[in-house]
């Protein structure tokens, strides 16, 4: 099984990071490879050009692939299904336009000319509009077309819309949002090693941003803190080993930034001995 993943830029380091928690470590590191094992024998990590891996996946060079869902619907290529939103590199595709210029909005380009990385996304975005403005190609500085009037407004990919904003660009409407996903050949969509694969990244994304939190509590006062845990599907009780009775064992998954406050009023509810611990990997 290979799992396609970017080889460089700002996608790389979560997507590695993110196939280390999930247990998939690589072996004898990753650097200046086109590909790595990893401690499970039957999977391998195979490193391409982020814009690359649809290719990659559609062409079965490739069993899976990690990469933005932008890539992929430029790329255009079928036999793709996703599998797994992974939250992470986030953007958006808009069109942009002189914030001081008369196009404001979408209906305002029929007959203009739009430049763009992303030509395909383009013409899908402006045929679904009824639209068909000129699409001029380019690779990189897409913001500066409007100001050497290659172009009258463009389509391109934003964070935050600082870039934007610099360079005096209003956004007039969002073309895409745009996460990095999990992407599989159709034809091993439902593998087992797929499904396995699938299940792993998402038990660590479901485990983000969560606390386990473990503590006694006296029976009598066990209402009290049930009424203040804000857990997922209520506590865990368990029975105290070698206790008098009069005690039990408290378990709850807690949000991280309910923590804080909740351990105060778990203490105030008659809570003891409160521990609080990360969790790794949660499987729903």
């Amino acid at each position: 099984m290979r799992i396609a993943v970017p080889n460089k830029g700002r996608l790389h380091d979560p997507t590695i990071d993110l196939l280390e928690r999930a247990g998939l470590h690589l072996e004898n590191g990753a650097a200046r490879k086109l590909y790595a094992d990893t401690v499970d024998p039957d999977v391998s990590i195979l490193f391409a050009r982020a814009a690359d891996i649809p290719e990659y996946i559609a062409d079965g060079a490739a069993d899976v692939g990690i990469t933005g869902l932008d890539q992929v619907r430029e790329a255009d290529v079928g036999a793709i299904e996703e599998l797994l939103d992974l939250e992470f590199g986030r953007c958006r595709l808009v069109l942009a336009a002189p914030e001081d210029g008369d196009i404001t909005a979408v209906d305002d380009l029929a007959g203009k000319t739009v430049a763009t990385e992303f030509p395909t996304i383009t013409r899908r975005f402006f045929e679904e509009r009824g639209l068909d403005p000129s699409i001029v190609e380019v690779t990189g500085a897409t913001e500066l077309t409007p100001h050497v009037e290659m172009a009258d407004a463009i389509v391109d990919i934003t964070s935050t819309g600082t870039t934007l904003k610099m360079n005096r660009l209003a956004i007039v409407e969002e073309v895409l949002s745009s996460s990095v996903r999990l992407f599989a050949h159709e034809d091993v969509a439902d593998d087992p090693k797929v499904q396995e694969i699938r299940t792993a990244l998402s038990s660590v994304l479901a485990a983000d941003g969560k606390r386990y939190l473990m503590m006694n509590v006296p029976r009598d006062r066990l209402e009290a803190v049930r009424d203040v845990i804000p857990g997922m599907g209520g506590p865990t009780i368990m029975d105290i080993a070698n206790g008098d009775g009069e005690k039990v064992a408290v378990h709850v998954v807690v949000d991280e930034r309910s923590v804080f406050e909740t351990i105060t009023e778990l203490k105030n509810a008659g809570a003891s001995d409160i521990l609080v611990t990360e969790i790794e990997r949660m499987v729903r």
